[in-house]
């Protein structure tokens, strides 16, 4: 009996610690004001405007739908906590083309029909500018449509042995034999330049004349529709034979400061990280970091490994290369696009937690994350199929209701491709994917420090432990990850450090333990990040 009460004795006292330490838990954002960018520092949210939000039941998505879903994004609140954080939304093409995803330009001065009016459009740019949002378009400058009016005008000119007036807007050339696939017959052994696609003509993008109307687009859109900047498309073909594609880069982001001095132009060269460095002697502003992203990169593989010592290396390696060829670059960390598979099918392994600490670690990096439009609640593709359509899939915003949209005639929102639930769901369950990229958002908003400062690797001994810090105008804030899935870590800080913000992956069924400090000292729990600063 004695033995009976021991017992009972202890079990209680258990409860009672468990209970006291569960109540001794204090949120250190919960009284840190959450900043907004007055720069070009964003956490930025990619669109495939079609497959967002349909919002008159036509089967395609369109501007008013994503207006429809500003507020999820932004609702314009700083200090509420319902809406994403979202301060960047980068459109993919909006302008007329003859193809489901309009990277064959064939008007650069309109709205495609499909996606709504320009009045729609100035609409959208002005609801997010009254939240503080920037807005970026995609702009597709390696090439156009085969049904440009220009390039029309360029082979007709050329079948009749004229390239020296329309036909010089185009890489046309004559040739004695087949130049090869990258070419396109025209007739009478005249050839374009067509890299992508026999409907997507190269521009001449070194003839004087080309870059005037290049200049006329983008004024068009900076000064006459106040977007704020743009994406550029296919930034590594801009080399060829004419010239060096730095050079064209630094002309056209030269171009677009004149115009708007603050605008902000982000590169896709999808390349190596020294390629990707050398084209920031362009000036440009931004480039994807190609590098770090997909299923193979170095975010993923951090987490499948439960090693994060040769991610930060790189990191840091990067940044510092990066930065020597532009002083002001700013990186672009992401897990996959529009051209890549699914981040939630190659992160099915690690399930819910580990897809959780994928997000941390590169939202937590220095730069502009970017977001693909459902990574936030863990979208995933028919596994079974690779073609691009199936990348870019319907959001589901409810999945019991599931949206009528059809890709290209090829695909349709499924059950199974919402594997942790809609928006809806996720909206109500504060451990949700969706809950966590909140979180990881808000403490970036809160700590300046973390996107505009430069990284320091801080080495442990523990290749599980993810530890850095990013210095900026004087002040450290410090991330340290740990990327072991079943094991507490006690990490020795540099200094007295104090909680920001803490993350912890955890799944719905589990009790969450904390981060916590004492003295020089930080336990973390399982698959965890602490953020912390003096």
């Amino acid at each position: 009996m004695k033995k009976l009460i021991s017992l009972l004795l202890i079990i209680v006292l258990l409860i009672s610690a468990f209970c006291s330490c569960a109540q001794q838990y204090s949120d250190p954002t919960a009284k840190i004001k959450t900043l907004k960018s007055d720069d070009k520092y964003r956490n930025f949210y990619e669109i495939f405007v079609g497959s967002f939000n349909d919002s008159n039941n036509d089967g395609v998505g369109d501007i008013n739908g994503i207006i429809e879903k500003l507020d999820y994004l932004n609702d314009g609140n700083p200090k509420t906590d319902n809406d994403l954080g979202i301060d960047g939304i980068w459109l993919t093409p909006i302008m007329p083309s003859d193809s489901y995803h309009k990277y064959d330009v064939r008007n650069y001065f309109a709205i495609d029909e499909q996606f709504g009016t320009m009045k729609d459009f100035d609409n959208l740019v002005k609801q997010c500018h009254e939240r503080g949002i920037k807005l970026i378009i995609d702009m597709v400058l390696n090439h156009s449509s085969n049904t440009h009016p220009l390039f029309e005008s360029a082979c007709e000119q050329a079948l009749k042995g004229d390239l020296d007036h329309d036909a010089k807007y185009y890489e046309i050339a004559r040739y004695d034999t087949d130049p090869g696939d990258a070419y396109t017959a025209i007739g009478n052994g005249y050839y374009y330049e067509s890299n992508f696609s026999p409907h997507m003509p190269e521009w001449n993008i070194f003839e004087r004349r080309t870059r005037k109307y290049f200049a006329k687009i983008a004024d068009f859109w900076l000064n006459g529709h106040s977007v704020d900047g743009f994406r550029l498309d296919a930034t590594k073909y801009y080399n060829c034979h004419h010239g060096d594609g730095k050079e064209f880069l630094k002309w056209y982001y030269g171009e677009c400061k004149k115009l708007k001095p603050d605008v902000y132009v982000v590169g896709e060269n999808w390349t190596g990280n020294s390629e990707i460095c050398e084209m920031y002697s362009s000036g440009t502003d931004s480039f994807f970091a190609f590098g770090f992203a997909d299923s193979t990169g170095g975010f993923v593989n951090a987490v499948r490994n439960h090693n994060g010592v040769g991610l930060i290396s790189s990191v840091a390696k990067f940044e510092k290369n990066s930065k020597r060829e532009n002083e002001n670059r700013i990186n672009c960390y992401f897990l996959s696009n529009h051209d890549q598979k699914r981040s939630a099918n190659y992160l099915k392994t690690v399930g819910i937690k580990g897809t959780k600490m994928a997000a941390a670690l590169y939202m937590l990096m220095p730069g502009n994350p970017y977001i693909y439009y459902g990574e936030e609640i863990g979208l995933s593709q028919n596994a079974s199929a690779d073609d691009d359509e199936y990348k870019r899939e319907p959001m589901i915003w409810d999945k019991n209701n599931l949206p009528d949209i059809i890709v290209n005639g090829k695909t349709s929102a499924e059950e199974s491709q919402a594997p942790f639930g809609g928006v809806k769901q996720q909206e109500k369950n504060e451990k949700s994917l969706l809950s966590f990229y909140k979180r990881i958002i808000k403490i970036k908003n809160q700590n300046p420090e973390i996107a505009r400062g430069e990284i320091f690797e801080i080495k442990t001994g523990d290749n599980e432990i993810v530890e850095y810090y990013t210095e900026y105008k004087g002040s450290k804030i410090y991330v340290i990850h740990n990327l072991n899935d079943s094991e507490e870590k006690n990490v020795r800080l540099p200094e007295k450090l104090r909680l920001r913000g803490d993350l912890v992956a955890s799944n719905t069924k589990e009790i969450d333990k904390h981060p916590a400090v004492s003295e020089k000292a930080l336990i973390l729990p399982p698959y965890s990040t602490a953020v912390l600063k003096k």
